[in-house]
């Protein structure tokens, strides 16, 4: 009992730190280093730092984010505006493809289309995610690269040992299976799993990342 509430004070503290965090309706629930993140926040950009703040204390494995957005009054958008402000956002971002659409629903945005490199799907969900009336963004773009297998493995195994955060003596595995890569092993810290899972994506030819990291903090 007594770790699971210093894990829980923990996360609370880097809430009332982080100042890109409003934490008055968050309730956090830790268990053998899961944290599981309940309530409200007033933003999906506060939804993402949130689970972001959770995964930088030592001892969390694992963050489930069951929060929701309840946008303020005056941050409320209509879908068809909602729409179309972020189809002209993601339109003037030089990173995107053409192709890659969003459509609102209930404030929750949908984007589809396909991109040649996952660092492109990942410039369309940070173009939107902070645009006013967003309440949650559904990513269904997919990542389509035509490559050799054998190809893809070496890019990556190449990316991940040029990577500063990952140590040499790393048991991180990533196996391909078509254009698919399945990473396992070991991890010590949020920051060196993102790394990892960032460094497999920007391979080319990668179009899907099964992420099996364990997170040993």
């Amino acid at each position: 009992m007594g770790k699971n509430k210093d894990l829980r004070e923990a996360v609370e503290k880097e809430f009332l730190f982080d100042p890109l965090v409003d934490a008055a309706n968050i309730t956090v629930r830790c268990m053998n280093g899961d944290v599981a993140l309940n309530g409200t926040v007033p933003s999906y950009p506060q939804y993402l730092e949130a689970a972001k703040a959770a995964r930088r204390i030592a001892g969390v494995t694992s963050v489930h984010n069951n929060l929701e957005v309840q946008l303020p009054p005056e941050c409320y958008r209509d879908d068809a505006m909602l729409t179309t402000v972020a189809n002209n956002t993601l339109a003037a971002n030089s990173t995107i493809p053409d192709g890659v659409e969003a459509m609102s629903r209930n404030g929750n945005l949908k984007l589809t289309g396909t991109v040649n490199y996952g660092y492109q799907r990942a410039a369309a969900d940070s173009a939107v995610a902070g645009l006013t009336g967003v309440r949650r963004v559904n990513d269904k773009i997919e990542v389509v690269y035509g490559t050799d297998p054998a190809d893809i493995t070496q890019h990556v195994q190449d990316a991940l040992a040029r990577h500063a955060l990952i140590p040499d003596d790393s048991d991180v595995a990533a196996e391909t299976s078509g254009s698919a890569v399945r990473l396992t092993g070991h991890v010590r810290t949020w920051a060196e799993h993102d790394a990892v899972v960032s460094a497999t994506w920007m391979a080319n030819g990668v179009t899907e990342v099964i992420d099996e990291l364990e997170v040993t903090s």
